[in-house]
């Protein structure tokens, strides 16, 4: 341990936290982040920038029935206080409260933001509980984060996978004359960087979101002294939307964030809207801002690999023992869940499967499926071991659904009764059994149901606008443009499957986009499924079930063997606003259709199924298919599966 005790200096507009190896100094009674002194380094934050636009928390907030673009604020308290002062431990806070004299100019919420520093700690902790009281104005959230803004002189080298790290541009070359911006804003083309090796590249925050199950530590390296700079979550309970919602993690700025809340890859579903009569309080984080040291000479790689290292204590230690709120539960005081589980596909298997690396969790109590949409409460994530045992560990007191999905198969599943965790108690669900959604035998299906595109063919990008990250990458959807390329791989005839000859890795386009018409505009494009039936049962109904891993803004059309059917035989209506086809996210959120065919609509012979995206207004209207399947009718024979 450090012979450094904790100190705490409070000056009439700065505290400052210091331990001997890191000292924090922060704004009061705002709770500003103004300057993290480390490694030799006087301050890792960018001094250049204003000392309110360094290190801070922040949410986009609005009235209900307003406009959904919100009021973006930098969360300043009104009053600061010291909570724990001691030799091992300082905590600090930093309170503003809400009262009615502030009704529209400020979220109806009283925030109290907090600072830890530990004795022999590299690092610090932030977290913040927000509190909505009954009777206050009624309004919605769709963002709040930490944002760490570090100094381009020194923090160029970004790190948020073993396979996804770089030397990234700097701040100045996304404006023009350097950058040049393409369709949205956040993408831009490096014209003239400040390093000449990045010309022609193309840099896009949105290359670098992650699922939330994914994010580990990430942030950026300094080269001289060698110093990292890492944001390191280490539970996802207090995100919303499970773990399949996707996040930003770190981008050109040098800026690295942890998300909390935000519509990305979900749209208006995943912002919560409160009711005046609605209390609410709930505690984001704590979150570790972690830094690290080596030698100069040593390979960055060292302080990558700690990084990783210092996650895995960091997730081990949690729920930490030391927050001195009574908001925020100790391990004591929460609970676990623990069963089986096993999937019945009795078309699959005469016995039951074992659902093993599956994610099973917690949320507020909703529909099936509804976890991928909920916004307000606690989730609690884990996975099934290789025989489906699960354990879900350190859960907060309340009401809750238990959830699950199981890669191979379609649909969700929930558990039939409310779970109840009260502080200190153990549930054990013993062996409980999903059924996914299945009529009759496979006659043939495309894809994988793992709730992604991935598995489809994804092209190459344009060579103009690549991001040399992603060239031989697995992420390689990662790309900036590749909606565009269906248009040069489809100039004139919209794609045909065949089933039985086609390869879904090879002939299946990974985005039903528009295609690019004259003068601007787009149109709708209508892809086939054409499959052979040697005899069509007319005792029954066939049933197609279409697995969306995305849709923004669209109308998927289904008509069967006839094109110009009027109305369609099956629209699913505009759904979906997650855009994660602009955005690099090969999913957004999952839907599921389950469509009847009559056997009257079916022939000997070659059948074609049309599938048209309808709503054409822009390049990213489209959806991504998750899988599909054809069931016969329940009385028939189990065939032989033809992919």
């Amino acid at each position: 341990m450090s012979i450094f005790g904790v100190k705490l200096l409070t000056e009439d507009h700065y505290v400052v936290l210091d331990n001997g190896i890191v000292n924090l100094t922060l704004s009061k009674p705002e709770g500003i982040v103004t300057g993290i002194q480390y490694g030799g380094i006087d301050n890792v934050l960018e001094t250049l920038n204003e000392e309110v636009n360094r290190g801070y928390w922040d949410l986009v907030w609005g009235d209900l029935g307003e406009s959904r673009h919100g009021t973006f604020d930098v969360i300043k308290g009104t009053k600061f206080n010291v909570v724990v002062e001691n030799d091992e431990q300082v905590e600090v806070s930093f309170t503003r409260v809400w009262d009615p004299s502030l009704k529209g100019t400020l979220v109806p919420l009283s925030i109290d933001k907090r600072f830890i520093l530990l004795r022999g700690c590299s690092g610090f902790y932030t977290y913040a509980i927000y509190e909505h009281l009954e009777g206050w104005p009624a309004f919605y959230l769709s963002q709040t984060r930490i944002v760490f803004k570090l100094r381009k002189d020194k923090f160029q080298y970004m790190a948020i996978a073993d396979n996804r790290q770089r030397i990234m541009p700097m701040p100045d070359d996304r404006l023009p004359p350097r950058g040049q911006p393409l369709a949205y804003p956040e993408a831009v083309l490096l014209v003239d960087p400040i390093n000449p090796d990045l010309k022609g590249e193309v840099d896009d925050k949105y290359q670098y979101s992650c699922d939330n199950k994914d994010i580990g530590p990430h942030g950026w390296i300094c080269t001289d002294p060698l110093v990292g700079f890492w944001n390191i979550t280490p539970s996802n309970e207090f995100r919303t939307g499970g773990p399949l919602k996707q996040n930003l993690t770190s981008h050109v700025g040098p800026i690295t964030l942890a998300m909390f809340q935000s519509a990305h890859y979900a749209g208006d579903n995943l912002v919560p809207k409160f009711q005046n009569e609605e209390p609410w309080k709930k505690v984001f984080g704590p979150v570790f801002i972690y830094l690290n040291s080596a030698l100069t000479g040593q390979d960055c790689s060292v302080l990558w690999e700690d990084a990783k290292e210092q996650m895995m204590t960091e997730v081990q230690s949690w729920p930490y023992s030391f927050l001195a709120s009574a908001d925020y539960p100790t391990k004591e005081e929460r609970s676990s869940v623990s069963g089986r589980l096993l999937v019945r596909d009795r078309f699959l298997s005469n016995d039951d499967l074992i659902a093993d690396s599956t994610y099973v969790g917690l949320a507020l109590p909703g529909d099936i499926g509804s976890w991928q949409r909920e916004c307000q409460g606690y989730q609690f994530w884990t996975r099934t071991d290789y025989d489906g045992y699960f354990t879900i560990s350190s859960v907060r007191v309340g009401d809750y659904n238990l959830y699950a999905w199981v890669y191979g198969f379609i649909g969700d599943y929930k558990y039939d009764g409310k779970i109840t965790i009260s502080s200190g108690c153990d549930v054990d669900l013993g062996e409980i059994v999903f059924e996914p959604p299945r009529d009759g035998p496979t006659l043939w299906e495309i894809g994988i149901p793992d709730r992604s595109a991935a598995e489809f063919y994804v092209p190459d990008p344009n060579p103009k606008y690549v991001n040399k990250l992603y060239v031989d990458h697995p992420d390689r959807f990662r790309q900036y443009g590749l909606w565009e390329r269906y248009t040069d791989l489809y100039p004139n005839d919209d794609l045909v499957y065949t089933v039985g000859t086609s390869d879904y890795q090879k002939d299946w386009f990974f985005a039903q986009v528009t295609r690019k018409g004259e003068n601007g505009t787009y149109q709708a494009t209508t892809w086939q499924i054409k499959f052979d039936l040697d005899s069509v049962n007319q005792d029954g109904t066939y049933k197609l079930r279409v697995a969306l891993a995305s849709a923004a803004m669209a109308e998927l059309q289904v008509r069967f063997n006839d094109p110009k059917a009027n109305p369609p035989h099956f629209t699913t209506g505009i759904i979906g606003m997650d855009n994660a086809i602009a955005r690099h996210g090969i999913h957004g959120l999952y839907w599921l259709y389950s469509i009847d065919i009559p056997n009257t609509q079916l022939v000997v012979g070659v059948n074609t199924i049309f599938l048209t995206q309808a709503n054409s207004t822009s390049p990213f209207r489209g959806i991504l298919y998750d899988y599909i399947r054809l069931e016969g009718p329940p009385s028939e024979e189990l065939p032989h599966h033809s992919h």
